[in-house]
């Protein structure tokens, strides 16, 4: 009498890691990857330990508590629209973002032009001349006692909070205001 295969007794794996535990039985590794990778296409959702089974969206970067070993209808079309609602916020969020970075700059621009202009009203208005700004050469750096480059001396003829002994204080944080939104690009290193 020969024994007859009865594989009709052989239930299907009901989730994934009963899915997985047959799939870790393959005799070669190339089967193993075959299977395993049908266990993920088959089964969404996970075992949790408790009981019950969660799934994981990559999308939003967060699981859903689900009620079997792939979502309902009902429990994708939630998955789906919490997907919506999180698009929405971060389209929110990223065009206040950008409205606080376009008023950050606008501000700082107001800020420098009302600067020039209180310094182009303090000048004498003899002439048309005396109204516009006129850049000065910055005052020669000296070395303080610490070795300081910071430090300048004003000349006897710079009369606090004259144009021309602002002008390279305004100048100077104008480029620095422009080295942070365009920083230079690192040089390379030398190769010695």
């Amino acid at each position: 009498m020969s024994h007859a295969h009865a594989q009709w007794w052989k239930r299907a794996p009901v989730d994934f890691e009963e899915c997985a535990d047959a799939a870790e039985r393959s005799a070669t590794k190339a089967e193993k990857t075959a299977a395993l990778a049908e266990c993920n296409a088959k089964f969404a959702g996970r075992r949790k330990p408790g009981g019950g089974y969660t799934y994981y969206d990559f999308l939003q970067d967060r699981t859903f508590d689900i009620a079997g070993p792939n979502p309902t209808p009902e429990e994708q079309k939630k998955i789906d629209q919490s997907y919506t609602t999180y698009l929405a916020n971060q389209r929110r969020s990223n065009a206040a973002a950008d409205a606080a970075a376009r008023q950050q700059r606008e501000q700082q621009e107001q800020v420098q032009q009302v600067a020039l202009r209180s310094e182009v009203e303090k000048a004498p208005l003899h002439s048309e001349a005396a109204r516009v700004p006129v850049p000065v050469q910055r005052p020669k750096v000296q070395q303080s006692a610490g070795g300081d480059a910071r430090s300048r001396t004003k000349g006897a003829a710079c009369t606090k909070g004259s144009f021309s002994c602002e002008w390279p204080r305004l100048s100077e944080g104008l480029n620095e205001l422009k080295k942070l939104f365009n920083p230079t690009p690192s040089k390379p290193a030398k190769k010695g």
